[in-house]
């Protein structure tokens, strides 16, 4: 049998969010000391106009709500796949290995 498709039930929001705060991870590139693969989210990025960039990619500000929404935050700290730590957000490891399945059609990037 196939591994399940989002096996902690994540909703569309927080699944989105999370795919966000993967990115953000990847690009910040701060590792947690004695946390292997944990990984420091110091700055949320900003909306210009209905969309932000991050990194090469751009995100339709639709996609985003759930970066300043507590309650999201919340669920994905109960699922083990982020921890609030001193005025930054720390995406865990099993956070960080979670596939959303979202990443291809939320961060838009150019193809030249």
């Amino acid at each position: 049998m196939p591994p399940k498709k989002n096996p902690a039930n994540l909703n569309p929001l927080q699944l989105k969010t999370l795919t966000l705060l993967q990115e953000l991870a990847r690009l910040e590139q701060k590792p947690v000391d004695g946390e292997e693969g944990a990984f420091q989210v110091t700055n949320l990025p900003h909306a210009h106009g209905n969309h932000f960039h991050l990194g090469s990619a751009v995100v339709a500000s639709r996609d985003a709500t759930g970066l300043t929404n507590e309650a999201v935050w919340t669920i994905l700290e109960r699922k083990g796949m982020l921890r609030r730590d001193a005025g930054y957000g720390v995406v865990t490891a099993e956070g960080m290995a979670y596939e959303t399945g979202l990443r291809d059609s939320i961060l838009h990037r150019s193809d030249h």
